[in-house]
């Protein structure tokens, strides 16, 4: 059985690293037999230019149809208007295809060692579909508005269905892992949203008596990354909060060149890099495409466990052993890591590194 995976090159850096991970994939295909086949479609800026919007139901529905997708990284703040067809692709797909859980590890790789010399192995499990997030928050229409010319408004948007369906992602993976969760929060200000969602994960957490559960503050909480991100394994948030402190933890970790991302849902799973397009260094082959290369390894991974799959599951082990191998010497990191590789040959060498770290 073939496993169809559509490939979304994006903006800036993304044709770059999504092409890297596409190199990857190929030689972890060739090497497992994994029987992988590729599909390409337009969005952000090119399809805008030949479509009249940045994501075309077309898309979508490739999306949908296909085992899984490759999502490059895309400039959705220098877009048009909504309504002039300046859509975000990662706010439309993780809608369109109900990607519910936004799971972003942040681990230090090959003793790349980040902020405060500590090795840090932690997940941030996000929810990915409302919160303030205003592209994806409504049913119809926009969660923010302008009432008047002088006065601009946000709606936050927590959901039972929504709250108690992350927190069993967030349990779930604890169960594979130290069995520690800790939830972030706002409720101290935010009484009735947050207030709903530390409910619902109370009422989750009851069914895993083995989990150790504490609770902080988005603001304790990032001050406490910084302090010593390696106390913490499981971090759950609402959707604003996870994003923030995804990124911080990525950075702390080593590098947000680093951050793998996966967005799952019931049905559906997307690999996501958890950094913008970097326009600036575009078409330079300066980009790292480890984070894009990450994130298909945790897109086999998903599949793996849907499929009952060994040979998936041996590729993004390999994978994710290739990427530490390579991180590990000097001489096999990218600029940005104080190395010399370019984009294409990083991504050669994770290749040639699939069939050593077994």
């Amino acid at each position: 059985m073939t496993i169809k995976l559509l490939l979304l090159e994006g903006d800036g850096i993304g044709p770059e690293i999504t092409a890297a991970a596409r190199t990857v994939l190929t030689a972890a295909d060739a090497q497992f037999g994994l029987n992988l086949v590729f599909e390409t479609a337009d969005i952000g800026f090119t399809a805008l230019a030949a479509h009249g919007t940045t994501i075309p139901d077309a898309v979508i529905a490739q999306a949908k149809a296909a085992d899984g997708v490759i999502l490059g990284p895309v400039s959705h703040n220098s877009y048009p208007p909504v309504e002039a067809g300046g859509l975000n692709p990662s706010g439309v797909l993780r809608k369109a295809l109900d990607l519910y859980a936004n799971i972003r590890p942040a681990r230090t790789r090959g003793g790349f060692m980040g902020f405060g010399g500590k090795a840090i192995d932690l997940v941030v499990v996000r929810e990915n579909t409302e919160g303030f997030y205003a592209d994806r928050n409504m049913f119809m229409g926009n969660g923010e508005f302008m009432p008047t010319p002088d006065v601009a408004l946000a709606v936050r948007k927590v959901t039972r269905e929504a709250s108690l369906r992350i927190a069993a992602s967030a349990f779930e993976l604890a169960m594979t892992r130290t069995k520690r969760v800790t939830v972030v929060h706002k409720a101290n200000v935010l009484r009735v949203s947050d207030g709903l969602f530390l409910s619902c994960v109370r009422e989750v957490a009851a069914r895993y008596p083995e989990v150790t559960v504490e609770e902080r503050l988005v603001d304790a909480m990032a001050a406490l990354l910084v302090r010593d991100a390696s106390a913490f394994d499981v971090i759950l948030a609402t959707n604003m909060f996870g994003d923030i402190l995804s990124d911080q933890a990525a950075e702390l970790s080593g590098s947000l060149g680093l951050a793998a991302s996966l967005n799952a849902g019931t049905a559906h799973g997307v690999a996501q890099a958890q950094h913008g397009s970097a326009p600036d260094i575009a078409g330079q082959d300066k980009a790292n495409p480890a984070s894009l290369i990450g994130s298909a390894a945790m897109l086999l991974q998903w599949l793996s466990e849907r499929r009952g799959s060994p040979s998936l599951l041996r590729a993004a082990r390999s994978i994710e052993n290739a990427l530490d191998a390579v991180i590990a010497t000097p001489s096999g990191r990218t600029a940005d890591m104080g190395g010399v590789l370019g984009t294409r040959a990083f991504a050669q060498r994770v290749s040639e590194a699939l069939g050593q770290t077994l």
